[in-house]
């Protein structure tokens, strides 16, 4: 007995010898849209790593990556990831609707809470050979177009929503002209994938279409990867401003006890350090010096925010993607 008494002090010491220790190991998990996987590969280690500096304190973060609105369901179902970092503020809208995140979230953090941005920009083939600048010519009979289904795809409603914002300006807010000028864009797309990495290979590997669609940084991203293809980024001068929302899961870090890293790590994505790796993955940014460090890799784009003319972002839904909403109105013409 009086071995057991000892073995049983000998355990408890140990445990008490290694509780704050092990307080100091904590986990965060980023769910995150599709393509972002490299950029928070990229990102992380630098947190991490400042993190450590800051507070001594061991954090490991792990990433959950597939389309925002799907990411957004799978936590309302049980998926415990500490933030969002996506790139639809419906998405994060849908969690705060449902209590997981703050109804004030885009308040908790500077620029709307969107510490990255980028605007819908054209991939064209080697040589530009229908010579693609702007969004009229999307419109032309003898240009076919590749970008996901807006009603899958978080990118392909941005650029439904860049050529209806364009669109707009162009006629004065004319809506049946705007309504006429994206039905020709719609007619014009030859291939509806699900989501961007499926259109991308449409484009570059089945050598379907003229011009692939997506965002500035996608496409930036894109031409790198099939370098050998010698695709071409053709900016257009107006577009649509499309941010990319980050939140804290607030009935997540709750029940973790990790709001202080949580709310850090986001905080850091507005950090000079941070800053110039999301320019580098070919997103816009709002440090000074970072912008004018990255100036050369942006074009100048008067850029159209939704919200301006279209209302809220619930509005916009309601009105363009619900069921029979104008988007399916359109898509039942082609």
């Amino acid at each position: 007995m009086f071995k057991k008494i000892i073995a049983a002090t000998a355990a408890a010491a140990t445990l008490l010898a290694s509780g704050p220790a092990l307080a100091q190991q904590k986990t965060l998990l980023n769910s995150s849209y599709d393509v972002a996987r490299e950029l928070f590969e990229a990102i992380n280690p630098k947190f991490i790593a400042s993190w450590k500096a800051q507070t001594g304190e061991t954090l490991t973060i792990n990433q959950s990556h597939a389309g925002s609105s799907r990411q957004a369901q799978a936590i309302a179902q049980g998926l415990k990831a500490d933030v969002v970092t996506y790139n639809q503020v419906t998405d994060v809208n849908f969690l705060a609707d449902r209590g997981f995140v703050a109804k004030d979230w885009q308040k908790k953090l500077d620029n709307n809470a969107s510490p990255f941005y980028s605007t819908i920009a054209f991939l064209v083939r080697k040589g530009n050979p229908k010579n693609i600048k702007t969004w009229d010519d999307l419109v032309r009979d003898d240009v076919k177009l590749v970008f996901p289904n807006p009603k899958t795809s978080g990118n392909a409603r941005y650029t439904y929503l860049g050529a209806w914002l364009y669109a707009n300006q162009k006629f004065n807010g004319d809506e049946a002209k705007t309504k006429e000028f994206v039905g020709k864009l719609l007619k014009n797309v030859a291939v509806f994938d699900t989501g961007g990495r499926a259109a991308t290979l449409s484009f570059t590997e089945r050598n379907i279409g003229d011009v692939l669609l997506s965002f500035e940084s996608e496409v930036n991203n894109i031409a790198v990867e099939f370098k050998a293809g010698g695709y071409q980024v053709v900016v257009p001068p107006v577009s649509v401003l499309a941010e990319f929302p980050v939140a804290v899961v607030d009935k997540v870090v709750d029940q973790k006890g990790t709001r202080k890293e949580a709310t850090a790590y986001l905080q850091y994505l507005y950090t000079k350090e941070a800053q110039d790796i999301l320019a580098g993955f070919n997103y816009r940014v709002h440090n000074p010096e970072s912008v004018k460090a990255n100036a050369s890799r942006f074009p100048e784009v008067k850029l159209l925010n939704p919200e301006q003319t279209l209302g809220s972002w619930d509005n916009i839904v309601k009105t363009h993607f619900s069921s029979n909403g104008v988007l399916d109105q359109l898509l039942a013409k082609r």
